[in-house]
């Protein structure tokens, strides 16, 4: 599967749900969610039908990879990593979900948006533990340091994003705004974790 590239309010047209893919712009009005926009397509009134237990499940599982902006196979392998670990498959992926460094600088408010933390990421803007760190999809653990590099305009795109975050910093995180970087002091738990999705049917899903 290709990266979608199309408009991403109508990824949360389709699931019918706010998914915060465009940051502070999903907190207004104009919202197509807020306005009562429904499922887009020329023929929804005809596919108008009870979902099958399947339909629920593929649901919750396509729900829950765009608002992490994820491929199908980038996905799958999270799953299968949560998989191995011991514990509760669902609430295990959705940790190593949050732990991916692109979500953890969306969390602490350098960037307004996942999309747009993965691109402030990919343009090498951040460092973890003192090193530079490009690769969005990287797992980070407890204690770990993200910082943005001491560059004007690294420091400019974080600053600005800072000020206008209209998400509530999560528990999980400190974050020392003057010197613009974030540690993970706890692997945030399953109420501290954002995504309203139920986990379990995405397991049952990939256990068909």
């Amino acid at each position: 599967m290709g990266r979608y590239t199309g408009p991403v309010c109508r990824q949360c047209r389709r699931e019918g749900q706010k998914l915060f893919l465009k940051g502070a712009r999903c907190y207004r009005n104009k919202c197509p969610i807020e306005q009562g926009t429904g499922i887009p397509g020329m023929h929804v009134a005809r596919r108008a039908r009870k979902m099958s237990e399947y339909g629920e499940q593929l649901r919750q599982k396509q729900s829950l990879r765009r608002q992490y902006g994820m491929g199908e196979l980038q996905f799958h392998r999270f799953f299968e990593e949560a998989l191995r670990r011991k514990g509760v498959t669902g609430e295990l992926l959705l940790q190593l979900l949050e732990l991916r460094l692109d979500n953890v600088v969306y969390r602490l408010g350098f960037a307004p948006s996942r999309r747009a933390a993965r691109q402030y990421v990919l343009h090498g803007h951040v460092t973890v533990n003192g090193r530079k760190a490009s690769v969005p999809s990287m797992v980070l653990t407890q204690g770990d340091v993200v910082a943005v590099k001491d560059k004007p305009k690294s420091k400019d795109f974080a600053t600005k994003a800072l000020d206008s975050a209209a998400a509530a910093q999560p528990a999980w995180l400190q974050l020392d705004r003057t010197a613009l970087k974030g540690e993970i002091i706890s692997v945030p738990t399953r109420e501290q974790i954002a995504p309203i999705v139920d986990e379990q049917a995405i397991v049952e899903l990939y256990s068909r």
